[in-house]
């Protein structure tokens, strides 16, 4: 009989239903989709537990209850079940003097009505959540290096508009070289 993984992690309490989910229907799905079993206490913490060969969709639950506990719906943690898709999480106190600077970062980064957040989202095709002291974004690496650089822009003080201006022209130059690229492969593939 081999041994059980097991890895623990704690959610913030008041994210700790919405990992649960109506009649348990979010923890259930996280456990019958990725063959885990999740074990959820009262104080916010969750053990995630799998056999041995499961050690991968261990690591995939973890990350999509991190996202959950990090402000994003269960929707779009999801996500992660995707073999391209990731969790980065930026830490916004290592950046902040204290407290007022770190609402202000914060709300460089949500702007006005949401503004900022939403262009870097559509832009860099990343979902982007803003809790108490961090910034985490669910996409594909190049798409979240895309996002994390815009962030860090806005952060160090740079202009909205600055921002957005380079996030288009990083997009428009991404789907050049896409277009180059499938050019390329069809020529080579035309003279083959």
């Amino acid at each position: 009989m081999s041994e059980k993984i097991y890895k623990r992690l704690r959610v913030p309490l008041d994210r700790l239903g919405v990992v649960i989910g109506k009649g348990g229907e979010i923890k259930k799905r996280i456990e019958n989709t990725l063959n885990v079993k999740l074990k959820i206490s009262s104080s916010g913490v969750i053990t995630i537990e799998a056999n041995p060969d499961n050690a991968d969709n261990v690591l995939k639950a973890e990350l999509i209850i991190k996202a959950i506990g990090l402000g994003f719906s269960p929707e779009k943690a999801f996500l992660l079940l995707k073999e391209d898709y990731n969790l980065r999480i930026i830490d916004l106190s290592r950046y902040a003097r204290n407290k007022k600077d770190l609402i202000r970062i914060k709300g460089r980064i949500i702007g006005e009505k949401g503004k900022a957040r939403r262009i870097i989202e559509e832009t860099t095709d990343t979902k982007i959540s803003v809790s108490d002291k961090e910034v985490a974004i669910i996409g594909r690496w190049s798409d979240i290096m895309l996002a994390e650089e815009a962030i860090m822009k806005l952060i160090r003080g740079a202009r909205h508009a600055t921002v957005y201006d380079w996030l288009y022209e990083q997009r428009r130059i991404q789907k050049f070289l896409e277009m180059e690229e499938k050019l390329k492969g069809g020529e080579e593939s035309f003279f083959s």
